[in-house]
């Protein structure tokens, strides 16, 4: 058992409020455990200068990423660093990962992931959500011009480690602050990776505790999946 109870394999309590009150065509507040996200996905119908006029007509997906003041404790000051830029740029990717662009049209979808308290697994959950809120704005939009759907799958993301010398799934700040080994996976919804961030805290790790790590990931993905896949129904991909 773990400090808060939970088995090694097992996620914190996972909850999810969409819409949530904002003027963005999707909106969701979720939270693992202590760690709470907004996150927002905004439409404008317009695209980055370097990919007007290009042939074919395609559009993009961004995100920005911020931790509010009070979401830790000190307080965050309210200015962008290179963390941050970091993380946002990993959110982006991954949405990326699962969009036709040129089903999308000449437009932007922009993801913003403000964090409101963080314990822990705020990147990973941040892609989670984002993905959800990114469902729901395409699904405001008209039938694309060609015939594919927008989406081409679904994106989690989850954190592993290890910690007292064990492989453990989800990790709050408690556990990540003293981890042997920090991980982050982002896979598709049918088991493909997008991305593995890993470093060894201390000392160096083998190839069976990384492939243990990713192991519990996998689990965790699939549960994550299956929990966009409820809060979404008919505006999951594929459904």
């Amino acid at each position: 058992m773990r400090h808060d109870g939970r088995r090694a394999d097992e996620l914190r309590p996972i909850t999810i409020q969409r819409p949530f009150d904002s003027a963005a065509p999707g909106s969701v507040l979720i939270s693992a455990g202590q760690t709470t996200v907004l996150c927002t996905a905004s439409i404008e119908e317009s695209v980055p200068p370097w990919k007007k006029g290009k042939e074919p007509i395609s559009g993009w997906v961004t995100a920005e990423y911020s931790m509010l003041p009070g979401s830790t404790a000190p307080r965050k000051a309210r200015r962008a660093d290179g963390r941050s830029t970091e993380i946002q740029r990993l959110i982006g990717r991954s949405l990326r990962s699962v969009v036709d662009f040129e089903a999308l049209g000449e437009r932007t979808i922009v993801i913003d992931c403000d964090v409101l308290r963080a314990d822990g697994g705020t990147r990973t959950l941040s892609i989670t959500g984002g993905f959800v809120a990114l469902c729901a704005a395409i699904a405001t939009l008209p039938d694309p011009l060609v015939d594919r759907p927008i989406l081409k799958g679904s994106i989690a993301a989850i954190s592993v480690g290890v910690v007292d010398g064990k492989p453990v799934l989800d990790l709050d700040y408690h556990e990540d602050s003293t981890a042997d080994v920090d991980l982050n996976v982002v896979m598709t919804g049918v088991g493909t990776y997008v991305e593995v961030q890993g470093t060894a805290e201390g000392q160096a790790f083998p190839r069976g505790v990384l492939e243990a790590q990713l192991d519990l990931a996998e689990g965790g993905i699939v549960a994550l999946t299956e929990l966009q896949r409820h809060e979404l129904g008919g505006s999951f991909p594929g459904a």
